[in-house]
C-alpha cells in the first residue's frame, strides 16, 4: 500500500488528539492534499476545515459580524476554528507560507484544547478539540524550529514507483467509470471498507484510556530519542502517546517496544539537529542503526 506512512499518522492523530497534529512535507503532486480530504472524509462525513493562506485574526478565531454591527447589534462571529471543532479536522495547505502569529495561535489551542479571545470588547474562552494537518512543500521554505516543534508527527510524502503509479491510474480510472453508474458495487465495497476503518479508529478511542505503558517501554524512549540527539522533551511525550495510540490500534491493552519502534520516526525525525536548522527531514538507515540495539536487547 502507498503513503502507509501518511495514512498511520492520521490514524494516531485521530486517536489520539493530544499528539498535537500532523505535519506532511513532500514536493507538489504527491497527494497530500487528496489524502487529508479523503481521511476526513471517511473520519467525519464531510470534508476538512481549510484555511486560506491569507486568513486573518478575526477569520481564525472569530470577531463580531459587521453587518450586526452596522445595525447596533453585536454578534459574534465563529472563525475557523470553532468550525474545525464541529467538523473535526483543520487543515492547513502550505503551512510554512502562513504567518508565524497565527500558526502559533492554532497549535496553542491544539495543545491547550482552549480558545482564548481577549480583543476588540471579546473575552471568551471555549474549550475546542480538532485534529490539525498541515502540509508544506521544502522547496517553498521551512518553518521556524519553535513551530516545527510543536506539531506532533512528521511525515514525509515521497514520489510513487511505477507499480504503485500504475495501481493508483487504475483506480482513479474504476472510480470515474463508477461514479457514472447509478448502482456500483465497487463504490459500494469502497464505503464498506471506510465503514470499517471507521468503527476501528473509534474502537481504539475507546480503548486508549485503559492501554498501559510499561516503564521498559518509557525508558527505551528516553534513551532512544538521547542517540538521536533529539531536540528539547516534546519529541518523548508524543512518541509515547502515538505508541500508546498504536496499541489501541492493534487491540492491544499494552504498548511494546515495537509499538514505540514503529511511531519513533513519525515523532522524532523534525526534532533532530539537522532538521531543525533548515536540514533534511529523510529517516534513513543510519537512524535505525543509531538505536537498533536497544530494541534487540530488549
Amino acid at each position: 500500500m502507498e503513503q502507509e506512512e501518511l495514512k498511520l499518522a492520521l490514524e494516531l492523530n485521530h486517536v489520539a488528539p493530544r499528539i498535537g497534529g500532523v505535519l506532511m512535507s513532500g514536493p507538489r503532486g504527491t497527494a497530500k492534499s487528496t489524502l487529508v480530504r479523503g481521511f476526513a472524509l471517511m473520519a467525519h462525513g464531510e470534508l476538512p476545515v481549510t484555511l486560506p493562506i491569507n486568513a486573518t485574526d478575526d477569520r481564525v478565531v472569530g470577531g463580531w459580524r459587521l453587518d450586526a454591527l452596522i445595525r447596533g447589534e453585536p454578534l459574534e462571529q465563529p472563525g475557523l476554528l470553532e468550525e474545525a471543532h464541529d467538523k473535526g479536522i483543520l487543515y492547513v495547505d502550505e503551512v510554512n507560507l502562513l504567518d508565524d502569529h497565527v500558526v502559533n495561535i492554532i497549535l496553542d489551542v491544539v495543545s491547550t484544547g482552549v480558545l482564548t479571545v481577549q480583543r476588540e470588547g471579546l473575552a471568551t474562552e471555549k474549550p475546542l478539540a480538532f485534529g490539525l494537518v498541515g502540509t508544506m512543500n521544502p522547496e517553498e521554505g521551512g518553518l521556524r524550529p519553535q513551530l516545527l516543534d510543536r506539531f506532533g508527527l512528521m511525515v514525509t510524502a515521497t514520489e510513487l514507483d511505477a507499480d504503485a503509479r500504475h495501481r493508483m491510474i487504475r483506480t482513479v480510472l474504476a472510480f470515474e467509470e463508477a461514479r457514472s453508474l447509478d448502482d456500483s458495487e465497487w463504490i459500494a465495497q469502497a464505503e464498506r471498507d471506510n465503514a470499517a476503518v471507521r468503527d476501528r479508529l473509534e474502537a481504539a478511542r475507546s480503548r486508549l484510556p485503559h492501554v498501559d505503558v510499561p516503564d521498559r517501554v518509557l525508558r527505551l524512549c528516553a534513551e532512544a530519542a538521547g542517540r538521536l540527539d533529539a531536540v528539547g522533551q516534546r519529541g518523548e511525550i508524543v512518541a509515547t502517546q502515538a505508541a500508546r495510540a498504536l496499541a489501541a490500534l492493534d487491540g492491544s491493552d499494552r504498548v511494546a517496544p515495537d509499538h514505540l519502534l514503529r511511531v519513533l520516526p513519525l515523532a522524532l525525525r523534525h526534532r533532530r539537529p539537522e532538521a531543525a536548522h533548515g536540514g533534511t527531514f529523510d529517516w534513513g538507515p543510519d537512524d535505525d542503526a543509531r538505536i537498533k540495539d536497544l530494541f534487540d536487547a530488549d
